[in-house]
């Protein structure tokens, strides 16, 4: 197992070097805070949702941010 930063030298994941703030900007521009929540079934999206309190709660709910992510994954290959 290599030490180190777990995102070093990932040249073929897709998610190396965004940020979790850009993830959520594109997510919301694309299908808004309703859809979103619809979509994923999580209460920071559907309940007066921000930027501040979402990024905040994914933070900290690795669950909820691995669905966030494979959601950005999926909107972002081409088909």
């Amino acid at each position: 197992m290599e030490k180190g930063n777990k995102t070093e030298n990932q040249p073929n994941n897709p998610l190396h070097g965004v940020k979790l703030v850009e993830i959520l900007e594109h997510l919301e521009d694309k299908f808004g805070w309703e859809e979103m929540g619809e979509r994923l079934n999580i209460n920071c999206f559907l309940n007066n949702p921000t930027f501040k309190s979402s990024l905040k709660f994914l933070r900290t709910t690795p669950w909820a941010r691995d669905k966030v992510e494979r959601m950005y994954l999926k909107s972002i290959i081409k088909r």
